[in-house]
């Protein structure tokens, strides 16, 4: 690919970012020119930059960024950046291609978010051409990342959009033909846009992959790598997530030129505030030890492998007196939104979950994450628990182990770096309380009941009701560092 730019038109661009100028396009340093990233030994190769990285800042104000971006960030709280918003802000800023990897709940999404409105602020998208993209494995993750960053977008006059499946493609179609400088997508909603021809990405001069590991994981990779194809060839790419394997690898030697490398922690997933705890219990125990973790005070997820054991344990739950909810691909977008706000609001206690749940979730104060089914990768086992432990807040993981998944799980946890406290355990027994507040369930069935949705108001004097927003706009209120800042 031909992906240059002059040595002046960089050195514009670095000025700019040393004195709060104004981030415009997409480049890249010309230093990177015809160069390919080499790789390092290791558990996976990382490419080596060329061109010395600019060094990490101590406080936003250093970045020089707009001035309406650091108001958002004192509006909204946000005072000290993370490690990986420190290290790759000035980097990315300056128009370099950037490859973070950190444990999820690190701070990526700021990391790349603010980079991304910084650099396309005052400019306007013409229908249908996007100038940004963010592109996200996950529904849950595309609303998460949207939630976060539409403060920020609205401070700079940024308009946002969201496009995944399971809601409205027409209203998504409808908000890109208004023009939206910065879309949030999944891969596959994306594509059927363009090919109705509702969007086009040879405008888009800065490019985000998240969590792109599990992009490839779950087959993306395709669609990702058509994507990339048609965005800006001398554009901007950033590529942000929690593991690498040579899948992204792959991405990276092919997209990244020259980029800026930093990684948050060497295990990509352990945490020092995360307790991680293997609960060997007897098969027929399990089940009891579940319902009695699961009564616990306080908020919890429990993994399982399949959406029909998590239908089964949430009913069983649900019939045992806890306020439990269940999630998985099986149910729509629209049900899967609203039990995540009800587990947020705390008005369920207990969310039962597959994999689905493994990313793009951050709900602030939970402190206990449950693997009912162990995972059978490490890199789910790192992602499970990264719902736990975020922002620098405190956690447990938990996972239930019967006697013929022991030797799977001791492999999996040295996969992960993770030497986990191990625990003989019984339903009932002091210490399955001790570690995860088990009790006895109420046996009080209860019902979850759905929200109540108020219908919108008509205007006086005419008939029909005021238009709603389309669903896929951003505009979904402000949140804090500890959501903003925990990219999953």
């Amino acid at each position: 690919m031909n992906r240059t730019r002059t040595n002046d038109r960089y050195a514009r661009t670095r000025s700019a970012a040393g004195t709060g100028g104004s981030w415009r396009g997409g480049g890249r340093p010309a230093a990177a020119r015809g160069r390919r990233p080499a790789a390092v030994q290791g558990e996976f190769a990382l490419p080596t930059t060329v061109t010395p990285a600019l060094p990490a800042v101590a406080a936003f104000a250093d970045l020089g960024m707009p001035g309406e971006l650091l108001a958002a960030l004192g509006t909204e709280g946000v005072t000290v950046p993370f490690p990986i918003q420190a290290a790759t802000l000035p980097n990315s800023l300056a128009g370099r291609d950037v490859l973070g990897r950190g444990r999820t709940g690190s701070g990526k999404t700021l990391a790349f978010g603010l980079a991304l409105l910084a650099r396309t602020a005052g400019q306007r998208a013409e229908a249908r051409q996007p100038l940004g993209l963010i592109l996200v494995p996950t529904r849950e993750l595309a609303q998460q990342v949207t939630d976060a960053l539409t403060p920020y977008a609205r401070a700079v006059r940024l308009r946002l959009v969201t496009v995944v499946g399971g809601m409205s493609i027409g209203r998504q179609a409808s908000a890109l033909r208004g023009g939206a400088e910065i879309v949030v997508a999944t891969p596959g909603r994306l594509k059927d846009l363009i090919d109705r021809g509702d969007c086009r990405l040879d405008q888009v001069a800065v490019t985000v992959l998240d969590e792109a590991d599990q992009m490839a994981d779950m087959g993306f990779m395709p669609q990702v790598t058509a994507l990339l194809d048609q965005v800006r060839p001398e554009g901007q790419r950033m590529l942000f997530s929690a593991t690498l394997d040579r899948n992204v690898d792959l991405l990276v030697r092919r997209y990244l030129s020259d980029p800026v490398v930093h990684s948050v922690d060497p295990s990509a997933g352990a945490v020092t505030t995360m307790e991680h705890h293997v609960l060997h219990v007897h098969g027929a125990d399990k089940h009891s030890a579940t319902t009695e973790i699961a009564a616990r005070d306080g908020r919890v997820i429990m993994f399982l492998d399949t959406k029909h054991a998590v239908d089964r344990l949430t009913d069983h739950l649900l019939n045992s007196g806890v306020r439990a909810a269940a999630l998985h691909g099986g149910k729509s977008q629209p049900q899967r939104t609203r039990t995540l706000t009800q587990f947020k609001s705390g008005h369920v206690n207990v969310l039962v979950a597959t994999n689905v749940a493994a990313r793009g979730i951050h709900v602030d104060h939970l402190d206990l994450v449950v693997n009912v089914d162990p995972p059978t990768d490490h890199k789910d086992y790192l992602h499970r628990g990264g719902r736990t432990a975020r922002a620098g807040e405190s956690g447990s993981v938990v996972t239930l182990v019967t006697p013929n998944q022991r030797r799977d799980m001791t492999r999996l946890m040295a996969a992960a770096g993770i030497v986990p406290q191990t625990t003989q355990v019984r339903a009932g027994d002091a210490e399955l309380h001790r570690i995860t507040g088990a009790q006895a369930p109420s046996g009080v069935p209860v019902v979850i009941a759905a929200p109540v949705v108020e219908r919108p108001k008509k205007r006086a004097g005419t008939s029909r009701g005021r238009r709603r927003r389309p669903a896929s706009a951003a505009g979904r209120g402000p949140v804090r560092q500890s959501s903003s800042g925990a990219a999953a």
